[in-house]
């Protein structure tokens, strides 16, 4: 691979999140490392029609204890799946900023393992030197959150009621101890000190919870939170663990501005979103002096020529708005099958940091143009509404014996779902008042509720091998082939702005690409009317308001 070993950063950096263009799509995306208060099976939900995440549930109902909140399996997927050794290639984030995702999924995991380890320390002290007693415990709580879970109404009640019983148990059992000497004590200690132990884990349960929902209330008011990784900064030469991760989030970096995509036929270019449009504009190269030759010229004089000119877009002869910036860039897109669930980069000499070089695309894009093989196409492509839309359209030139086409094609990412974009709820209950039993009033619960502490313990020793603890209690296993943004990306034709936003681009791109293809036709010597006659006609179709599925294809 060309990428092997190669080092993308200059040394030691501290992975800043203040970094410029993080934006609304990012700051949702990352949010969702510090979510709590969701089961990992609520991302299903934000699953689009093309890209489906998988949930993997608990070994049985007594392992659910052992169960991950979506938080937490997020986190864990992320950092699996972006940094692990030996990782697949990522689909490019369009709008977002990967590494800052990648970095707060970290800071997450590393408020979490801070919890876990005072977790441990709690289990060891006050359950494990008094296991006969956790094991009781834990057996009632577990009894009790499966009874609760029922659809019955008084299902919450027998719960309640459950626990109340064992506790008058435990206080008859201290009371009239049928053992003496050590035994009596340690027997009481086995009653007692779990109970203990309770309490102490709630406090740190109750701190961290605030922390997190405060660092996920933070991301979605506009990122006031950084993340913190010291982790990624080596000390010195011997950390290795440090130097591969700050290697990789450098690595993700570099893979975010390949200049390589890929078509997977009804899903659209991978990142882009689908295709919504196309127009093909497709006559004969004919001489416009009669006994003359037209001069002879290749594809990539054309494509230079619109890429010249689709610089000028901003600008207009009104001083109204108009469009922003654009970003143009030459794309090498490589066919992969619909149900691909992964892909390969292009690698070899003419590759260089994930990037194609400016020769390699020259040839494809001159050469490759009818039966296998990669494809050349331009794109100028915007990041609007904070990231949360991406528009992009996409130009090749193709000739094929004395026939020129020019296709021009429309693609739109839409935002990410408003699972991401949704803010901590309140921890509250509404409950009738003890005198004016008619009227309610709100009761502020605690954001940890007993079953969670439990929960969150018992996890907390088996978090030292991950392996283990999925095993029991599951996992979340992400949409392949994978790219943060494209996984979560609804369609941007529900939101009546976004769709304008799409649709109007088209025209003037679309008049800009014929005019410049056209004046370097003229330059060297073809008949230019039948392309200015179908240029016409295309301007006028363009301008239907209707997107299509331009990818799927009715034979």
């Amino acid at each position: 691979m060309a990428d092997d070993g190669f080092d993308f950063s200059p040394g030691a950096q501290v992975p800043l999140s203040g970094s410029a263009g993080q934006t609304a799509a990012t700051f949702a995306l990352a949010s969702a490392a510090y979510r709590e208060d969701d089961e990992v099976a609520k991302i299903l939900e934000a699953d689009n029609e093309w890209h489906k995440s998988t949930v993997k549930p608990p070994r049985g109902a007594w392992a659910k204890i052992f169960r991950p909140k979506l938080g937490e399996a997020f986190s864990r997927a992320v950092i699996d799946r972006m940094l692990g050794a030996g990782r697949k290639p990522l689909i490019q984030s369009f709008g977002t900023e990967p590494q800052v995702i990648v970095e707060h999924a970290l800071a997450a995991h590393r408020i979490r393992r801070d919890r876990d380890n005072w977790l441990s320390a709690v289990m060891v002290l006050c359950g494990v030197l008094f296991l006969p007693g956790l094991l009781l415990w834990l057996l009632v709580f577990i009894g009790r959150a499966n009874v609760s879970k029922r659809a019955d109404k008084r299902a919450s009640t027998l719960a309640t009621t459950l626990l109340v019983a064992v506790g008058a148990l435990a206080v008859i059992f201290l009371i009239r101890m049928p053992f003496t000497g050590f035994w009596a004590w340690y027997a009481r200690a086995c009653v007692v000190l779990p109970v203990v132990g309770w309490v102490w884990a709630k406090q740190i349960c109750e701190r961290t919870a605030q922390d997190l929902r405060d660092r996920w209330a933070a991301l979605l008011a506009g990122g006031g939170v950084g993340a913190k990784i010291p982790e990624a900064v080596p000390g010195s030469p011997g950390e290795t663990a440090a130097e591969h991760l700050r290697t990789e989030l450098a690595r993700l970096s570099a893979e975010q501005q390949s200049n390589s995509v890929f078509y997977a036929g009804p899903k659209g270019i991978l990142g882009m979103g689908t295709r919504w449009g196309s127009w093909q504009l497709a006559e004969d190269l004919v001489p416009r002096e009669a006994g003359k030759e037209i001069h002879p010229f290749r594809s990539w004089d054309v494509i230079r020529s619109i890429h010249d000119q689709l610089r000028m877009l901003e600008r207009g002869p009104l001083n109204t708005g108009g469009f922003t910036k654009p970003s143009l860039k030459h794309w090498i897109v490589t066919p992969v099958g619909e149900g691909a669930t992964e892909v390969s980069r292009p690698s070899g000499t003419d590759v260089e940091a994930y990037m194609l070089k400016n020769h390699a695309i020259q040839d494809i894009c001159n050469k490759q143009q009818f039966g296998s093989g990669q494809r050349h196409y331009l794109g100028v492509q915007w990041t609007l509404w904070d990231g949360q839309l991406i528009i992009t359209m996409l130009i090749t030139v193709t000739v094929l014996h004395e026939t020129l086409r020019i296709e021009v094609t429309g693609h739109a990412l839409g935002p990410v779902h408003s699972l991401f974009t949704s803010k901590p709820a309140a921890k509250e209950k509404e409950v009738q008042k003890s005198v004016r039993f008619w009227e309610t009033r709100k009761v502020k619960l605690p954001l940890v509720d007993a079953d969670e502490v439990v929960r969150l313990a018992a996890r907390a020793p088996l978090t030292w091998y991950p392996p283990l603890l999925n095993w029991l209690g599951g996992s979340l296993g992400l949409p392949e082939p994978f790219g943060l943004r494209h996984a979560w990306a609804d369609q941007p034709w529900r939101h009546r702005f976004m769709a304008d936003d799409a649709l109007r681009a088209a025209t003037p791109v679309l008049r800009v690409v014929h005019a410049a293809a056209i004046k370097v036709l003229e330059e060297n010597g073809v008949d230019t009317e039948k392309f200015g006659n179908r240029s016409s006609f295309l301007s006028t179709a363009v301008q239907d308001p209707m997107p299509r599925k331009a990818d799927v294809y009715d034979a």
